[in-house]
């Protein structure tokens, strides 16, 4: 079938700033044609077959034209009986021609239009999550996803305007005024000089405009977003009694892109109320100038029929494409706002020599490192830490330490200002991405759970494993006997973000998830610090068997989950201020034991609004 050639290829690339044909998308960022038409080079053969039945299909419809003025001059002949037939084929066979050729292009455009989108949409999502924490830190999710949308929407609705709606009324005017000129040459110069001289005027006035276009796109994307981030956060405004105050927040957002929305439609309207008094006047003019030929006798009377058709041709086509190159630019406006967003350059790619990170024993080695958070203050330098494969180790200190900061480096969510994080000796930041993150396995305070079946988030550790195996792991973690207890059991759907099962039953997943992953490291982030008593006892339980054999590193605000580890780290300011075993720092004055005397007084006196670790 045409169009479906020069698919995208599949498989992992070496760039991942790259889409599926090797390109660096960031090259088209604040160039949205030049990012369309990437796209339209990648189907090359449909997009060339769709245009030539455009063209095709209008040259008959304005051949058609010339034919009526033939019918009428056969008629008007006393030779008529013996042409009128060959004169009514011709014009039918046009007629028929134009029609079917119509479909073919809309046939073969209801593969390719929906094929570019598709491409488009997959090629915009690879990149977006090629983008580290921090792009995703300072920017609304759901503003996001609306530019993913309105990109496709954009380039979809330019292409289809394009080939529907902007070039056939080109083709038909210009195939009008060249027909005009065999009529009568300086009539047709003449309207090619006017012509030109109104796409002039009116592309100087569309593209001063531009600005207005640009703004409504922007509060629009801002509209999507603010919808999207409230209803993302419903539980939180009811909990604040605050609908009414976001009512009133979305009405003003809503309020500012109407107004954009409505000064751009009027600037439009403008251009097309001038269109529309230019193209009447040279009809007028140019019909008037048909009827004195014709009186002075230089013309036929199937001219006269001719020049008044070509002339609704040219009135309508000039109409149209004025309507619809308006249209466009709103369009190419709102892709420009999209595509300057999203193909912002990775500032965490793989290392152009990157390799994968093969190991499996889970050794970890901060040498050294000096970090400093994006416009923020210093947060480690000189910082060392090693810890022997397999293991545990947590991680204590106050607010602000540095503990969660270890955690993000050594998932390479940020990259180190000095020196060297390793795993089994290899420098991460030499490492794949994907290879770093199959080493590594998480269980955090906050889980994430996707909108899909309990089947298939613990699956998410492992996208291979058998269903047996999620159902092991399911075991390991805890988790089996409420999972089954569920009215769908595995199927059950969680909801968003896990919503529809406790606290207790989303960590008991995450670590299921963490089990069936099987990484040599395993990171736990305060994992049942937000559980109640009941939970954390059950929590603890799969956690105890999925550390065995792992390398782990803990952070835990409550020190009785540290108990059984091998070595404790205490830290202060980005350094590490103690060193050792529980046992050894339970009887040795520092942070350790201050903190673990804090939590017993904590348990004798609930309200002692102290500091925990």
């Amino acid at each position: 079938m045409i169009g479906g050639e020069d698919r995208p290829t599949q498989g992992r690339r070496s760039d991942d700033r790259a889409d599926a044909s090797g390109t660096d998308l960031t090259q088209f960022a604040g160039h949205p044609l030049r990012f369309m038409l990437h796209y339209v080079r990648r189907r090359p053969r449909a997009h060339f077959f769709v245009l030539l039945a455009v063209l095709a299909a209008v040259g008959c419809s304005v051949g058609s034209q010339y034919a009526i003025k033939t019918l009428v001059d056969v008629l008007s002949s006393p030779d008529a009986k013996s042409l009128i037939w060959w004169a009514f084929v011709f014009l039918a066979l046009l007629i028929a021609a134009d029609n079917l050729l119509w479909r073919v292009a809309g046939w073969i455009g209801a593969s390719m239009f929906p094929a570019v989108t598709g491409d488009l949409r997959r090629d915009l999502f690879d990149h977006l999550t090629g983008h580290s924490p921090r792009y995703f830190a300072d920017r609304l999710p759901g503003t996001l996803a609306s530019r993913i949308t309105a990109t496709s929407n954009a380039v979809f609705q330019v292409e289809n305007m394009f080939c529907w709606n902007v070039l056939p009324p080109c083709v038909a005017v210009i195939g009008a005024i060249l027909i005009l000129v065999s009529v009568n040459p300086l009539m047709g110069l003449g309207l090619v000089a006017i012509s030109a001289a109104m796409a002039f005027i009116i592309a100087r006035l569309a593209i001063k405009g531009g600005g207005m276009h640009h703004e409504f796109a922007a509060k629009a994307a801002a509209v999507d977003g603010e919808l999207i981030d409230v209803i993302g956060n419903m539980s939180l405004v009811r909990a604040f009694g605050a609908i009414g105050r976001e009512r009133r927040r979305f009405s003003q957002t809503v309020e500012m892109e109407v107004g954009a929305r409505e000064r751009s439609l009027k600037y439009l309207e403008k251009l097309r109320l001038l269109h529309a008094i230019m193209t009447a006047g040279l009809t007028a003019v140019v019909l008037a100038w048909s009827i004195i030929l014709w009186e002075a006798g230089k013309v036929t009377t199937g001219d006269v029929v001719l020049t008044c058709t070509l002339g609704f041709t040219i009135m309508h086509g000039t109409r149209d494409l004025a309507v619809a190159l308006v249209d466009v630019t709103q369009h190419v406006a709102r892709l420009a706002e999209a595509v300057t967003t999203l193909l912002v350059p990775h500032d965490l790619p793989d290392h152009p020599k990157a390799t994968v990170l093969a190991s499996r024993r889970g050794q970890v080695t901060f040498d050294h490192v000096t970090f400093n958070y994006p416009n923020g203050g210093e947060v480690m330098r000189d910082f060392c830490l090693d810890i022997p494969a397999g293991q545990k180790v947590g991680l204590i200190g106050r607010s602000g330490a540095g503990k969660s900061t270890v955690i993000a480096l050594l998932q390479r969510f940020y990259d180190v200002d000095g020196g060297r994080i390793m795993i089994d000796g290899q420098e991460i930041k030499l490492a794949t991405q994907e290879s770093l993150r199959a080493t590594i396995a998480i269980v955090p305070q906050d889980v994430s759970l996707f909108q899909r079946s309990i089947m298939e988030n613990i699956r998410y550790g492992r996208p291979d494993a058998s269903d047996e195996d999620v159902m092991e792991a399911a075991r390991a973690a805890s988790a089996f006997s409420f999972i089954e207890g569920l009215q769908d059991g595995f199927d059950t759907e969680v909801g968003e973000r896990g919503t529809k099962l406790s606290g207790g039953q989303r960590q008991r997943i995450a670590i299921a998830r963490a089990f069936l992953k099987d990484a040599p490291i395993l990171i736990l982030d305060e994992a049942t610090s937000a559980l109640d008593s009941e939970s954390e006892s059950q929590v603890q339980e799969a956690l105890e068997r999925l550390v065995k054999g792992r390398t782990v590193i803990a952070i835990a605000h409550r020190l009785s989950t540290l108990r059984n580890f091998d070595r404790i780290v205490s830290m202060d300011k980005g350094h590490v201020i103690e060193d050792g075993s529980p046992l050894e720092l339970m009887h040795r004055p520092g942070l350790y034991r201050e903190l673990l005397d804090l939590q017993a007084g904590r348990q004798a006196n609930p309200s002692d609004p102290r500091i925990a670790a």
